[in-house]
């Protein structure tokens, strides 16, 4: 009866939690102040009886089972929103091919530069609240970043999140996947050479982007990761989304990273920077961030922050690469944000991919339709996705974005299997 009593105390205690909200530290700043739901059995729609819309998702099916099934792949999670609802999330292959573990709809991965997504939504909603400027000077900031020739005394935080810092594509990766920290890689990069003067083009960046932590951090009065988690995943009812190494590697369901059928080490690189990529969830609460992004939960991302987020400051070079690259065209970044025009249709997301993961989300604002998907290999080819989804929304039957035909035929024992359902409906 003891036991009973403690597990009844338990159980109300986080009732009130999650009715009340909870007040973080940071001042007197309340980061969350909206109910956070208590995780439960989801009634997912992963079963062909539950799939309802517009989109031909037992086509979608067959198509991603095939996928699946290529060496190239492990494993695979998607979720489609069609219409602003979760309509279909589906499973495929396995998280770990040296135990056969599949992967589940609770399997965690990492989002990659996904992650710039919930860095640049923070900073639009601290500059709401007035405890942030993104037109102030870096330099004005506690931040390790330091540019050629002075820039950070140009250069804003908005410059920064939109990656207008001027600097080489991608510069220093490799000295923090060396091991490098960080803190240092960013003040040395007063020494890296410019690709434009600071705040004239886009140059994509991870070292620099994670300035962010450090000012979005103080600005919040707590850590970056915690204010994320605090302020948006816990809110939005995103139990397994958060950040660091140990906490992917140390659940109990986790996609090793894959190169075909062979597991890879997990290397800790990106991870240093976390403003930059360093978020892990599982499918269905990537989905619910997707959600989030297209605006269903105005009580934690309301409209003028997304707004502000998601409107483009810069114009960029086309995404992709191959046929995708072709058939998209008027891409821009806002901050950590992407937006591009694809068949007329304007899309919105962001795609990453660091060793041994991939992922991506893309969906269209008119319609709220779009695709996320996860997967455990350095394959680029399951980017093809939200384009096939969003498609099949608008009835074009002409494409064939997921027509495994052009690739070369199968000849050895795949990595992956096919779809997994797991009932969590019980």
């Amino acid at each position: 009866m003891k036991r009973v009593f403690v597990i009844l105390i338990a159980v109300v205690t986080l009732a009130l939690t999650g009715w009340f909200g909870v007040r973080f530290a940071g001042g007197s700043h309340t980061l969350a102040s909206v109910p956070i739901p208590i995780k439960a059995a989801e009634n997912l729609p992963d079963t062909p009886a539950e799939w309802r819309g517009r989109i031909d998702y037992k086509l979608l099916d067959r198509q991603l089972s095939d996928l699946a099934r290529r060496p190239e792949m492990a494993g695979l999670a998607v979720a489609v929103v069609e219409d602003g609802e979760l309509r279909f999330v589906r499973t495929y292959g396995v998280a770990d091919a040296s135990t056969g573990a599949p992967v589940t709809p609770h399997t965690l991965f990492r989002w990659a530069s996904v992650s710039k997504t919930a860095t640049g939504v923070l900073a639009a909603a601290l500059a709401r609240e007035g405890r942030v400027d993104l037109d102030r000077p870096l330099a004005r900031s506690r931040t390790t970043l330091r540019l050629p020739g002075g820039g950070e005394a140009r250069v804003t935080l908005e410059d920064l999140l939109a990656q207008r810092t001027g600097l080489t594509k991608n510069a220093y990766d490799e000295k923090l996947e060396d091991g490098q920290s960080p803190e240092l890689l960013r003040a040395s990069l007063a020494l890296a050479p410019l690709q434009c003067d600071p705040g004239t083009c886009h140059t994509y960046q991870n070292i620099a982007f994670d300035a962010a932590n450090e000012i979005l951090g103080e600005a919040a009065e707590k850590p970056f990761a915690e204010t994320v988690e605090d302020r948006f995943f816990l809110p939005l009812g995103m139990v397994s989304a958060g950040y660091g190494m140990d906490r992917l590697t140390g659940a109990k369901d986790w996609a090793k990273p894959h190169r075909g059928a062979h597991v890879r080490p997990v290397k800790e690189a990106y991870w240093r920077v976390p403003a930059a990529a360093g978020v892990e969830s599982d499918i269905v609460d990537f989905a619910t961030w997707m959600r989030a992004m297209m605006g269903a939960r105005p009580d934690v991302l309301p409209g003028p922050v997304l707004e502000l987020a998601h409107r483009p400051r810069v114009g960029t070079a086309r995404l992709y690469g191959g046929a995708l690259r072709q058939a998209t065209d008027d891409a821009s970044y806002a901050l950590g944000w992407r937006n591009f025009t694809y068949a007329g249709h304007r899309l919105a997301g962001h795609s990453g991919a660091v060793a041994g993961y991939r992922a991506t989300m893309i969906f269209e604002p008119a319609t709220r339709t779009g695709v996320v998907a996860l997967w455990n290999s350095d394959w680029g080819f399951p980017f093809r996705i939200p384009f096939a989804a969003i498609d099949s929304y608008h009835k074009r039957a002409d494409a064939r974005w997921l027509d495994l035909g052009e690739l070369p035929p199968v000849t050895g024992g795949a990595a992956a299997a096919g779809p997994v359902t797991v009932n969590l409906k019980e």
